[in-house]
């Protein structure tokens, strides 16, 4: 019989109060999506100084981990890139019941490495003064799809398809735009803002008008129904101290 989100929660708490010898710390598996890495490698330590529990931390695109998944890859909680793949697993009955909840809200940005390449209001879309632009895939990850769509409603989709560079995911995706394999591409705010600065080269925010809002969802996997440690860094994802590092990476929630 499936255990409760409550149970969970309850387990949660006992596994706090751990700390104090009544209960022994444990391990997390965690599938993250690739744009959430930065702010989830933050979080894991923060979570582990402050319950015992440790969190062990895979990166990759949504698509792919839902594949996995199905397939029985051995992870406790999934923070997806979107909020349809967690709303599927829920469907087919391979996660906790009652345990999905939004952790962020993505912003998509057009970044260059290279400063002053990209202008505040994306006209370098237009002037065309570049070879490629990278983008995620489409079909395995939401950054990909939500560009797909800003281009589509700019109305610019049919002159630039031919200068895709197409990654796996958008952490590839950010690499071949830092390499200057692409001169600039689509990537996650969180992947070149800390504490609300662009680090390096040149970026503009995708309006939010532009495509389907980013909402990111995490989920406790059904094979984590008897672990205190995903309950505990499902309910540690809501608290304030991970609520400011993941806004400190230009997520809204």
């Amino acid at each position: 019989m499936p255990v409760s989100f409550r149970r969970l929660v309850q387990l949660a708490t006992v596994a706090t109060a751990g700390l104090s010898g009544l209960c022994q710390a444990a391990e997390v598996s965690v599938a993250v999506a690739a744009n959430f890495t930065a702010p989830m490698q933050k979080i894991a330590v923060a979570f582990e100084q402050d319950t015992g529990h440790k969190a062990v931390l895979a990166f990759g695109s949504t698509g792919k981990f839902y594949a996995q998944i199905r397939n029985g890859a051995p992870f406790h909680l999934l923070l997806a890139a979107d909020d349809e793949t967690p709303a599927k697993l829920d469907k087919e009955g391979l996660t906790v019941p009652g345990s999905r909840f939004a952790y962020a809200i993505g912003t998509l940005v057009l970044w260059s490495a290279q400063a002053g390449l990209v202008d505040k209001q994306g006209q370098v879309l237009r002037t065309g003064h570049f070879e490629r632009i990278a983008l995620a895939d489409p079909k395995l990850a939401p950054y990909g799809a939500a560009a797909v769509e800003t281009l589509t409603r700019l109305g610019l989709l049919p002159t630039l398809q031919s200068r895709f560079v197409q990654g796996e995911n958008i952490g590839q995706t950010y690499q071949f735009v830092a390499t200057g394999n692409a001169a600039l591409g689509f990537v996650a705010l969180s992947q070149v803002m800390v504490d609300g600065r662009i680090t390096r080269g040149s970026a503009w925010q995708i309006p939010a008008d532009l495509h389907t809002p980013i909402r990111q969802d995490a989920v406790i996997l059904s094979n984590a129904k008897d672990n205190a440690a995903a309950a505990a860094l499902a309910a540690y994802l809501r608290s304030d101290k991970a609520r400011a590092i993941i806004r400190a990476y230009g997520y809204a929630l």
